[in-house]
This record gives structure tokens, sequence and C-alpha cells, in this order.
């Protein structure tokens, strides 16, 4: 997995690439713990590949996290990983763009 990060006005965008599973999901965590995100995040989730239940559960985490600190929201996701987050009801739970 490879985190690209860029800001959209005060905004910082994670454009997440490759496969978000048990190996790499505790990196993205990491990530977005350590980083100020205070403006709101957003996740593109363009180059995602693949997600797991790990995966899924940082992508709550951070939601969670960022509840009080600008929002999150994801973007442009594959096919492949919106059936996953529609058949676990997180686009229920998510800010979707």
């Amino acid at each position: 997995m490879e985190i690209r990060e860029s800001k959209e006005g005060n905004r910082t965008v994670l454009r997440i690439v490759g496969r978000l599973d048990t190996a790499t999901a505790p990196d993205l965590d990491s990530y977005i713990r350590s980083n100020q995100v205070a403006d709101g995040l957003v996740l593109d989730l363009s180059e995602l590949e693949y997600i797991s239940s790990a995966g899924l559960r940082v992508l709550l985490a951070a939601n969670k996290l960022m509840a009080n600190h600008g929002g999150m929201s994801v973007r442009n996701v594959q096919d492949m990983v919106m059936e996953v987050l529609e058949a676990t009801g997180f686009t229920d739970v998510l800010t979707m763009e």
C-alpha cells in the first residue's frame, strides 16, 4: 500500500494505492493518527484494489477520530471496494463524495 498526500484548501487528501488489508491497515491508521489532520480528511480510493475487515476497521476509526476535526469523506471508490462498503453498511456510516 502507498499513501499519497495532498491538500484541497484546508482539507488533507490521502490517496490510498494498492491493498488495505491486515498487513497494511496499521500503516494507514498510524499515518492518520500521527499527522496533523485538523481541517478535514478526504480518502481517495480511486487506486484502492482491495479492502479487508482490518481496512474497514481503520476507516471506521478514522471517521470517528475526524468527527471533531473537520469530518471525513470518501471518494472515487472502485466498484469492487464499493461492493464491500455497501455489503457491510459502511456507505450508511461514511460520507461518500
